[in-house]
């Protein structure tokens, strides 16, 4: 069956696994707390804050509790919803200040049009919120990309190694599984994809992995490519 819609990671898979760690991750855990106890007043931060009172136990007026908190989900690499949001004020207006570009790989923007011109819809799937989906494309180092993307998912749709995420994705999507091409550097959650019924391609980046990706592809049940230009529809 013909592939109408292709669902990609990002970390690994468009863009090289350093920036978030090297990059994202530690400028969070420096100003984090400074961004909400600059804003905590404001209402979109306010809203969240009264959230994490709720679901947490901190008092509201307990902000540094709270902080204390989201610095150690960060630490931990966690992905609840409100954290997300909350990293996704924080890093729009770092990239809006022209801190940092997030680094695409060069193969990317070029298939993607291609992809495009076909008329197939692209979506984004990451456990980082819409929003910071939205940035990190928006503000890459090959310029603006979000017109490449029909849409983005995140958590809300599940955990990524869960066979869940997919069944919902494909539900939003209103296509049969086996009509959508997922891409991904993590074997598992490809794992999880081909049990709903995707169809599956395994990006191997030699700059993020030492995995051989001609070991990769013995008895896999994935496509295996190093490259976006690679990837047989």
């Amino acid at each position: 069956m013909k592939i109408a819609a292709i669902v990609t990671d990002i970390e690994g898979t468009t863009s090289s696994i350093g920036f978030v760690h090297d990059v994202l991750s530690p400028y969070l855990l420096s100003n984090l707390g400074k961004y909400i106890r600059a804003n905590k007043e404001e209402r979109d931060v306010s809203r969240v804050l009264g959230r994490l009172s709720k679901t947490t136990g901190i008092p509201r007026h307990d902000v540094n509790g709270m902080i204390e908190l989201l610095e150690l989900w960060t630490r931990d690499e966690e992905s609840y919803p409100d954290l997300k949001i909350l990293q996704g004020m924080v890093l729009e207006k770092a990239y809006k200040q022209g801190l940092f570009q997030a680094p695409v790989y060069e193969d990317v923007p070029p298939v993607l049009q291609l992809w495009l011109e076909k008329e197939l819809n692209i979506y984004a799937f990451s456990s980082e919120s819409v929003k910071s989906q939205q940035l990190f494309f928006r503000f890459s180092h090959m310029g603006d990309l979000r017109l490449l993307f029909s849409g983005y998912f995140d958590s809300q749709m599940g955990e990524k190694r869960s066979e869940a995420a997919y069944r919902n994705i494909a539900q939003a999507i209103a296509l049969p599984p086996e009509r959508i091409l997922y891409l991904s550097d993590c074997k598992e959650e490809l794992d999880c994809a081909k049990e709903v019924g995707f169809m599956t391609c395994w990006l191997v980046r030699p700059q993020d992995t030492s995995l051989d990706p001609e070991r990769a592809r013995v008895k896999s049940p994935h496509q295996v490519v190093t490259s976006f230009n690679q990837i047989q529809l």
